[in-house]
């Protein structure tokens, strides 16, 4: 059952033409079947993010966002702080997971990934960090599978279906 996914990237460098981690996502989210609603690129501020989330969460046509960067310890990194007020519900095993699959690939640099995935009016969130690659190991490795409404013996996918349509 595909799904409306809606994608931001966090940067204060990134645009359109080199957005790598924003165009890893939309890639593999199309070939698995979803339907991308719609791809901006933010800056890093913390209101901005938060603004853009809300409206995505706020909106029926959007049944999940999914935001590259801003998940660091820099000064401007501010995606957990930007999203995580707008989340009913946290997934916590998703930072754990990722970052045992991430750990495989840059080895202890892994726990500076502040990742995090919840629930906010019958939306899944998932803030990924902004390297490509660690978009293709939460997608690969996780959220191909939890957006996925045929996967056993449970998924996201099938938890915001029913619920959608009695909020927002």
């Amino acid at each position: 059952m595909p799904l409306r996914i809606a994608v931001l990237t966090v940067s204060d460098t990134r645009t359109a033409a080199d957005d790598r981690s924003g165009d890893a996502l939309v890639e593999r989210l199309t070939a698995a079947g979803h339907q991308l609603v719609e791809k901006r690129i933010i800056v890093d501020d913390v209101y901005r993010i938060r603004a853009q989330v809300a409206a995505w969460i706020a909106e029926p046509e959007v049944q999940v966002v999914l935001t590259t960067g801003g998940t660091g310890f820099t000064g401007r990194d501010s995606t957990p702080e930007a999203v995580g007020v707008l989340l009913d519900k946290r997934i916590e095993g998703f930072g754990e997971l990722f970052r045992q699959l991430s750990y495989h690939e840059v080895g202890s640099s892994t726990i500076q990934s502040r990742c995090l995935g919840g629930l906010a009016n019958a939306t899944v969130v998932f803030c990924l960090p902004g390297s490509t690659g660690a978009c293709r190991t939460a997608w690969d490795g996780i959220l191909a599978e939890q957006l996925d409404s045929r996967h056993k013996p449970c998924n996201y996918a099938n938890l915001v279906i029913p619920e959608r349509g009695t909020h927002g």
